[in-house]
Order: structure tokens, then sequence, then C-alpha cells
């Protein structure tokens, strides 16, 4: 793999936006929640991103009780043009209120509202569904995402954390009906978390919809900053509770998550880089990934974290990554794979599989 630069910029998925190979994530901006940035910090981490070439923010409704959009907003503020603001809804803004979250109509029209009153702008980049609640239609959720794209509130659209059936069917609905489709989709990938490489990352690909890594550095864990010392304490799911809370809750810390941290630290050593650029890096080779997303509270944590695109890996490091971190690929696609099964299949010929598309 050769090395990139934070401006050689790629189109998210099938659109003709241009964004840079690493998305600054705001959910650092605030410190409502106990662990992230003040106003300053979070000012000079934000200049600096753009200074380094990047172009595209990330945050939600929700980061920070809503200081992340409020400070995004007031950074804005001279430079908004050159800036891809992404943010997303359904998560609740109001937890007695049954409409204040979710995928509905209602929710969203609220939530977009409250968000373009928060960063003080007209419209909103790229608007993403935070994550599917299991209840709102796919076609309500569709239709009222390209009402907004028509409306000019938002100009793209993008999905987060639902299953691959699901975004197809939007996606696919959407390009029957003449609908805005689907740009972006967000999900958690990681050496930790690869199990995305089953359904939806391949879907991404042939669906042309550009894929936005979320926890590269698997809720901390990829960076070697965690031992089996801090198994023994229990995690949280607060927002309000410690990084490694939210690492344990989410099934990043490990007994396989540490196994694989001592891996890409070892790598690292090899390269004379930190274990949080081998994990970054790593993240970018897949084909679908368009941009993965950075987080730090510190300056110093973003310059290393793009400092990650300069990480080259020989074919026995990543044999290695790979090797370790590999994940059953489940039914039907372990089946499938079978000798006997292709026999049956394609009998004695041997047939060339059809490339996956790129857009």
């Amino acid at each position: 793999m050769t090395m990139t630069r934070m401006d050689e910029y790629r189109l998210l998925g099938r659109s003709g936006l241009r964004v840079s190979p690493l998305s600054l994530g705001a959910m650092t901006f605030g410190t409502a929640w106990g662990w992230g940035a003040d106003e300053g910090d979070s000012r000079r981490i934000f200049d600096a991103y753009l200074d380094a070439g990047g172009n595209i923010v990330d945050t939600a409704n929700i980061y920070t009780d809503g200081q992340s959009e409020q400070y995004l907003g007031r950074f804005l503020r001279g430079r908004r043009d050159s800036v891809v603001v992404a943010t997303k809804y359904a998560a609740t803004r109001d937890p007695s209120d049954p409409n204040a979250g979710g995928g509905g109509r209602k929710s969203l029209r609220g939530s977009v509202e409250a968000s373009l009153r928060n960063l003080g702008i007209d419209h909103i980049d790229l608007l993403y569904l935070h994550a599917w609640d299991g209840m709102t239609p796919s076609d309500e959720i569709i239709a009222a995402l390209g009402e907004l794209v028509r409306s000019g509130k938002v100009l793209y659209i993008g999905i987060s954390d639902t299953p691959a059936w699901e975004v197809a069917r939007m996606q696919t609905t959407a390009e029957l009906r003449g609908w805005p489709s689907c740009a972006a989709l967000q999900v958690e990938y990681s050496l930790i978390e690869r199990t995305t490489e089953r359904e939806l990352l391949p879907m991404a690909a042939n669906l042309g919809i550009g894929v936005v890594p979320w926890a590269p550095l698997g809720g901390g864990v990829l960076t070697g900053k965690y031992t089996a010392a801090d198994l023994a304490t229990a995690g949280s799911q607060s927002p309000t509770g410690t990084r490694r809370d939210h690492a344990k809750a989410n099934g990043t810390l490990t007994v396989r998550g540490l196994e694989i941290a001592d891996t890409v630290v070892d790598v690292a050593n090899e390269l004379g880089v930190t274990a949080a650029q081998v994990a970054l890096a790593w993240s970018l080779r897949h084909p679908s990934v368009v941009s993965s997303l950075i987080g730090a509270r510190t300056l110093e944590q973003l310059q290393q974290n793009i400092s990650a695109l300069d990480v080259v890996f020989d074919r026995s490091q990543l044999d290695e990554l790979h090797a370790v971190s590999a994940v059953d690929p489940g039914f039907p696609h372990e089946f499938l794979t079978r000798p006997m099964v292709r026999g049956v299949t394609t009998g004695r010929t041997t047939v060339r599989p059809r490339p996956v598309r790129t857009w």
C-alpha cells in the first residue's frame, strides 16, 4: 500500500462529495460527559485538523448533551464553506417523549431543526440515521430523508448501525423511486470488530455506498493502553462512564481484544510507529472504506492519528494482523466456499468472479 495524504480526497459513495481519508469525530468536543475536551482544546483540534487538509467533521445531536454541535457551530464561523458537516438523528432529545427519538419522520424533523440551531447553519451536508430502532418502516426513513434533501436542509444522507438487509432495501427503494439515495454507511470496523466484513462492507461496495468506520481503534484497546488487570472492573454504557467502561461494555476490552492489541503493538514496534497508527492505517486498507473516523482529546493525539497515513505495511505484517483478528465468516459465506458446494455449482469449469464495483 502506498502512503496517502490528508488532502488526497475521496468521493463518498456514488456522490460527488469529496472527503478526506480521515474524518474528525467531534464526540470529544465538550466536557458534559466528563471525559471530553473543553472549548479551547476542541477549537485547537478543529483548526489543526483543517490546517492539515481534513475537511469532514462528524458529530451527532446528543454528543456531550449538545455541546459538540454548539462548539462546532462556533468553530465554523468564517470556514463554513470548506467544511463537510456531518451529524446524526434518532437518539432521543427527551427521554419522556416517545417521538423525540427513533427513525420516524417526527423525530427526524425535530432533530434536524435542533441541530441547525445548535450548529448555527442553514443546511447539514451529511445527515445519518444514527441507529436502527427496529420499529420505523424503512420506506418512511428513506422517504423522509429524501424530503429533507429536496427541501435543501440536507445535502447528502447516510445510514449508521443498521442491518445490511435494511440498508439494501432503503437504497434499492430510493433508486427505483428516483429518491436521493445513501452516500455513506457508518459502522464499527476495526481489527477487533471485523464481522462487518460478512454483509455490510460487501453490500456497501456493490450498492455504491462509502464506508466510514467508527471506533477503528477498538474503543482505545488497540492503542495498547489496557492490560489484563483492566478486565476485572465492570463496564458501563452510560455516556459519563470512563473510556475503559465503554470499551468493556461494547465488547472490545476482552481477552481476545487484548491479544489482538498485543500483535498491533508488536507490528508498531517493528515499524517504529504507535499502535494507534497501525490500527488506523489497517482500517483504511479495505476497498469499501472511504474515510475512517478519528477522535482526539488533545492536539498531540490528533497529530499522531493523522500520521497513520504515513504507515506502510509489508506482507508479513498484514498476514500477522489478519491471522490474529480473523473472524468466522458465518453462514452462508463459509458454506459457499466449501469444495463440494463449489463443485456442484461450477462443475469442472473455472469461472472468474465478477469484480466488486467501485465508484
